[in-house]
C-alpha cells in the first residue's frame, strides 16, 4: 500500500496559505484542491484536466499554477462528471 503525498502547489510567499493550494497525489490519480474544493486532476487515462474558475480572482490564481492554458479548462458540470469517472476508476 502506498501513502498518499500531500504538497503544496503555487507560489506563496508565506507557508500560512500553502493549506490553500494542496496537491495530494495518490497511487494513480494527483488531486487538486483549491481551498477545500477540487479544481483539477490529473491521472495517465485523461491527463491533467482543469475546471473553469467560477469562484473567485484567488482560486483563478490558483488554476493558473496548476496550468496557464484557459483555453483547455472546462466547464463545471462536465468537469464533476469527468472527476466522477476517474475516482470510481481509482476506487476513491
Amino acid at each position: 500500500m502506498s501513502l498518499p503525498n500531500i504538497s503544496s502547489y503555487g507560489d506563496y510567499s508565506s507557508d500560512n496559505y500553502g493549506v490553500n493550494t494542496l496537491r495530494v497525489k495518490l497511487v494513480n490519480i494527483t488531486l487538486y484542491y483549491s481551498y477545500k474544493t477540487i479544481v483539477a486532476y490529473e491521472d495517465a487515462k485523461d491527463g491533467l484536466v482543469v475546471r473553469k474558475n467560477d469562484w473567485s480572482t484567488t482560486t483563478g490564481k490558483h488554476l493558473n499554477w496548476i496550468d496557464d492554458d484557459h483555453k483547455t479548462r472546462i466547464e463545471g458540470e462536465v468537469f464533476q462528471k469527468m472527476l466522477a469517472e476517474a475516482c470510481t476508476r481509482h476506487n476513491i
